[in-house]
């Protein structure tokens, strides 16, 4: 397969790396600019779309970046291929090889992004490469195939939402390329990042009467949080979930600036991770009104932000024909992941929906990143295998 290992070599080879840092942001224009002129060499029509950042508290801005959507055929069904073409920052030093240069030993292929997920767009060339040349004639496409390339997953998501703005259907079934194992997944967790901050009175901290503590409220509002979390708990349970409840995480707490100060500010960073069935929504104004709740008749000025827009729980029923068609491609029961993707985003563009790629997360966003080779072959394959089920 020496296109392949080429085209994931020249993947690899293209910074595209994003990041709330501006420092370690780039363009992902190059990668889509390489997937473009490599889909275009094999009858393709394309399209790329600027993508502007709609992050919830504009912290991160989206400069140069761009989604691509390359079509093969016509029609109002079909099959999207779709993946995203950021990475996240690499750790300098720790790596055994250039994270740039692709790195074959071990019967794995190193380099950022082999798995998470240049790596499926090598695979999905060669197989569409390798059907088109036994496909012999593209006009022989009952429905079309598309390649969906999306930017900045890694942070706001904002290529997903570009798609979702455009408000077109792209085609009638989607596989969204993140490293499963090549196992069908019909569910993942929701997540959101958000912040409470609350405002005090200061004063010398010899008597409590001069000033008026946040970072007293805040033990309160953390107390609150908890008993929610617990409440969750026994609401919401998922056992196709390897932690079966909904989590929320207290990250991080910041406040005061002197020991002799009563705590005017302080703010508190959580996480939540929700079961498909909570609506992200929902969960934010519960959570504002048990702060308000909690806080009432205290003088304390509370702020309930999102860190960013957060991204939906996803599920596709089991009844759906792509999971029963995945399940029967693979000899795999559909799994929930733990982990967010885009899938959200392409169900609510009446897909249905499964992401199955090939790779193994546990290897991905860390040093020495690889795609194991023994996952090439059969990825090829099963994406052959469904291009012939849904656009033939």
């Amino acid at each position: 397969m020496p296109k392949l290992i080429q085209n994931l070599q020249d993947l690899i080879a293209l910074p595209s790396i994003s990041s709330s840092n501006p420092a370690l942001d780039t363009s992902n224009r190059p990668v889509i600019d390489l997937l473009a002129e490599r889909l275009a060499d094999l009858g393709f029509a394309i399209e790329i779309q600027t993508v502007t950042d709609s992050s919830a508290n504009g912290a991160h801005t989206t400069a140069d970046k761009y989604n691509l959507i390359a079509t093969l055929g016509t029609g109002s069904g079909g099959l999207v291929l779709a993946g995203h073409t950021d990475t996240v920052p690499y750790d300098e030093g720790k790596w055994q090889s250039d994270p740039f240069t692709l790195s074959d030993r071990d019967n794995r292929f190193y380099g950022l992004g082999t798995t998470d997920m240049k790596g499926f767009f090598a695979v999905a060339l060669e197989a569409i490469e390798s059907f088109c040349q036994t496909l012999g004639d593209s006009r022989k496409l009952k429905q079309p195939l598309i390649v969906i390339a999306t930017a900045d997953e890694e942070t706001s998501m904002a290529g997903a939402k570009a798609l979702v703005a455009a408000d077109t259907q792209q085609a009638r079934y989607a596989v969204i390329g993140e490293p499963t194992g090549l196992q069908p997944v019909r569910m993942h967790k929701g997540v959101m990042m958000e912040s409470i901050t609350l405002e005090g009175r200061s004063g010398h901290s010899s008597n409590p009467a001069l000033g008026n503590s946040a970072l007293d409220a805040m033990h309160k509002v953390i107390a609150e949080l908890m008993a929610l979390r617990e409440s969750w708990g026994k609401k919401y349970q998922n056992p196709a979930f390897e932690v079966i409840l909904p989590t929320l995480n207290l990250a991080s707490i910041h406040g005061g600036d002197a020991t002799n100060r009563i705590c005017q500010h302080c703010e508190l960073r959580f996480d939540v991770r929700l079961l498909p069935g909570m609506q992200n929504d929902d969960v934010r104004r519960s959570i504002k009104n048990r702060v308000a709740s909690t806080l009432a008749g205290s003088h304390i000025t509370a702020n309930h932000s999102s860190l960013f827009d957060g991204v939906s729980a996803f599920l596709e029923p089991e009844t759906s024909e792509l999971v029963q068609f995945a399940e029967k491609l693979t000899g795999h029961s559909a799994i929930s992941a733990g982990f967010a993707t885009e899938a959200p985003y392409l169900q609510a563009l009446g897909m249905q929906t499964i992401v199955m790629g090939p790779g193994s997360i546990d290897c991905a966003h860390q040093a020495n990143e690889y795609l194991a080779q023994d996952q090439i072959t059969p990825g090829i394959d099963l994406l052959k295998s469904l291009i012939q089920q849904y656009c033939l």
